[in-house]
Order: structure tokens, then sequence, then C-alpha cells
């Protein structure tokens, strides 16, 4: 629905400031929704980015939370905004059809943890997005919304879209393997996929549970963090939570940092090629960091991790969804067919061998963190492939998958075809706040908008 002419568009604005409107009551959680959900027709047909949505529903649920607002009773951080949820994340009374046609009829009857938590913070559930074949790192039938004949990913895809056509201003996606990071690149939005053990899974499709997570698809790098406050926490129904503090990442992200942040620049992966214009990119972005950062290379060792990560996912995708290839497995998609079958193929040995790549690697990285405060690398090899060329996301996205660290994918370049290109940024496990924190300095030093945490920083302050 456009706006009026002189009036604000509501879909224009960030969530953090979206949120702090509907508080002040400058603007309804209504106008927000029916902004939103007008948007859908005139670009749901030639993306796909949704599994379900019921514009209604969403505009009754913009109603409940205005009368609340209303009583005067104190609001959640995420009050009036709505938020796409992956369709491998469980929502009562909403279908779970988990990308598949065997689950096209499936409804649950309880939320997933992190939905949970999204009404409790006073979200609105905007509906289901659409994912690949039971999150499978093959592509989704979401195509990109700046190029219709190109991918937007696999299991995080149509969050993604939805984010990059403002339908919804934030999504949560479930990252069976780097997906979230890939689709967040392709379609020009930030993307955060959280330390692992730190957003709970349950109530989610968990394909690959050794290295899968939930994650937050936003415009900005305050909106994930938002997002990732409410959809992080300990949940004893995930045996990889742990109980600890909350992470008060919005906080530590808008912060002023105590130095001006030293990064260190990684222009390609062990054994991974990018694109021409990805690398040309990342040189004039190296220009732009000038003295904040060091050009380095990772040990051969490295590589290592892509037939690693791999085979982790593989074995336990496959394990993970014997059952569906047991039922019926003509009508899962050849792609997911043959991924199945690779990782049936792997074998005990080879699982549990790959599994302790986990620790040796991260410990590289360890001493790498030691020394800058994040490394910068290609979120994807470079713009979107065309929509039959799809790039598994777990090769390029192997290492930080494998380890478990936390990263976060900024939309700072452009391919040769104009589209965009994600750069990725990553972090020390645990520390998601200051990762953040340094993704919003170099976001805002790339766009050279004046930022007052960067000249404070300079300052000593």
């Amino acid at each position: 629905m456009p706006a009026r002419k002189g009036r604000l568009d509501p879909t224009e604005l960030d969530g953090v400031e979206a949120r702090n409107r509907i508080e002040s009551g400058a603007l309804s959680a209504e106008d927000l929704a029916r902004a939103c959900t007008g948007l859908i027709g005139a670009h749901e047909e030639p993306v796909h980015a949704w599994a379900y949505v019921d514009a209604s529903d969403v505009i009754e649920q913009a109603r409940a939370m205005d009368s609340f607002r209303k009583s005067g009773r104190p609001l959640g951080s995420l009050h009036g905004l709505p938020v796409a949820v992956s369709d491998l994340v469980d929502v009562r009374r909403m279908p779970a059809g988990r990308g598949n046609v065997l689950d096209a009829a499936n409804r649950v009857a309880n939320d997933a943890w992190v939905v949970s938590r999204l009404r409790a913070a006073g979200a609105i559930v905007a509906g289901k997005a659409a994912t690949s074949e039971c999150g499978v790192p093959v592509a989704a039938r979401t195509r990109n919304p700046h190029d219709s004949e190109r991918s937007a990913g696999a299991a995080a895809a149509g969050c993604a879209a939805a984010v990059a056509l403002r339908v919804t201003p934030l999504a949560v996606a479930a990252d069976p393997g780097g997906s979230l990071i890939q689709s967040a690149s392709y379609c020009g939005v930030t993307g955060y996929r959280p330390t692992f053990g730190t957003a709970p899974r349950t109530g989610t499709l968990q394909t690959a549970p050794s290295v899968s997570t939930v994650g937050a698809i936003a415009r900005t790098v305050p909106d994930v963090a938002l997002l990732g406050d409410v959809i992080s926490g300990y949940d004893p129904g995930d045996p990889d939570t742990q109980a600890c503090p909350g992470p008060r990442l919005l906080d530590i992200a808008t912060a002023v940092p105590p130095v001006v942040p030293h990064v260190a620049l990684l222009k390609a992966l062990p054994g991974i090629d990018t694109y021409d214009d990805c690398a040309e990119g990342f040189g004039e972005l190296s220009h732009v960091l000038g003295s904040h950062c060091d050009e380095i290379d990772l040990p051969p060792i490295f590589a290592e991790a892509v037939g690693a990560c791999e085979q982790v996912v593989q074995a336990e995708l496959a394990a993970s969804l014997r059952h569906y290839a047991e039922r019926a497995a003509d009508v899962l998609d050849e792609a997911t067919r043959e991924f199945i079958e690779r990782g049936r193929r792997v074998s005990a040995p080879d699982y549990l061998a790959a599994k302790n790549w986990r620790e040796i690697l991260y410990t590289g990285l360890c001493e790498i963190f030691d020394r800058y405060d994040a490394i910068v690398v290609p979120a994807a090899p470079g713009e979107a492939p065309l929509h039959d060329k799809f790039i598994d996301p777990t090769r390029f996205n192997a290492i930080w998958t494998l380890t478990g660290v936390p990263s976060v994918t900024l939309p700072l370049l452009q391919g040769a075809r104009g589209l965009p290109v994600g750069v990725q940024v990553v972090g020390r496990r645990y520390f998601d706040g200051r990762l953040l924190r340094t993704a919003r300095w170099l976001a805002n030093l790339v766009a050279g908008v004046p930022d007052t945490t960067f000249e404070s920083a300079q300052r000593g302050i």
C-alpha cells in the first residue's frame, strides 16, 4: 500500500525506529502492518517469499498491540513489529510445511521457543517464510528480489527476500549450515548467525544439530541486535544452550567502542574461489579500511573445514530426514535425495573425525582474535547465481559454521551486474555484542556516514 503524499511510508523505517515510534504513539502498529502487508501482492508472485501469510491476521494482531499500548502497561522490545518466521520453525495454528509436500497439511499446537519469545516481546508473527525442502542446502523456490532469474539462497531464502522487499522489517531464520549468511548476502540485507548454542532451537526442524542455529535477518546491524536479544537465552529443551545472563546485544552494538577496531581482512578462503567482482570489491574495501585492517591468509590447514563441515552436515541431515526418504522418497526433489544419499555414504569414523576439526580449527581462529577485533571475509563467492546454478552454502561458510563462531553479513558491495555482495564479519565465540559493534562501525565507515561511535573512539573517549 503506497504512502499518501507527504506522509511517511512506515515500511521505510528500520525496526528500531519503527518500534520507538510505536512506543511514543507517533505510529500505530496497525498502520505499519497495513503498509507491510500491502506490499505482499506486488511482490509475492515473482519472488515467492512466503509459505504462509494471512494479512487479516497480521492486522488483527496489530490492533491488539495498539490496544495494549493504550492500556499503559510496559511494552516489550519488539512491540508492534511484524516478524517473518522461517517455515522450519513451529508457529501454533499455522501450517508447518517445512518446504516439502509431505508436511504441507501439517499444523502444530505449540510455538517454538523463539516464537514464544517473540510473542512475549510484543512482536507480530507475520507468517511463515519460504525455505528449501526440509532446510536442505539446495535452492529454495524463492527468487532473488533484485533479479527473479537468480537465486535467493536455501533455507533462509524467504526470510531474506521478505526483509529485502520491506514486507517485514525483521525475520527469524533457521540456519542448518550457513544458508542464513548466503541468503542475506544474495538479497542485500543484514544477516546475523549467533554463536552456536546461544539461540535455542526447540520447535525447529533441526537437520544438522551439531552446527544448526536460529538467527536474525533485518536491514541494519541495530535491528539484528534488537531481534538477537529476544531469540537468545537458555532452554532446558535444547542441550546445547547454557544458563547465563542475556547478551545485551543492542546495548553493546550501539555503544562507543573503547578503541577504533582493527580487523583481519581475508580476500579469499583456503581452497575456495571467489568471483572477480568480489575480489575487486574487497580490494576497494581494503583501501577504505586503510590502517584499520591487515590483509592476512589463513593457514592451508583451514581448507580441511570444507570437507569436515560437509560430512557433518550431510551425515546428520541424512539421519534427520531418514523418515521422509523412507515414507516417500519419490516425492522429494532430486537434489534433496542426492544430498541424503551422500550423507548415508559418510562412515561413522569419518563423521567423528570431521567433528574433531571443530576445536582444532577454533584454536587457530583464537590466535587471530587475540590480535584483531574481527575477521572480515566474503559472505559468498559474489553476486547471486542464476537459479539453476545454485551454490551449496555449507561449502563457502564451512569454517565459521563448523567452529560455531558468530558472524554477520553486511550489504556493502555490488557485483558487476549491480547485485548485492555481502561482506561478512566474524568474531570470537560468545562475543556477539562486540562483533555487532564492529560490524556497525564498518558499515558506517564504508557508507561514509558520520559516526559518533567512530569519531569518539578516535579521540580515545
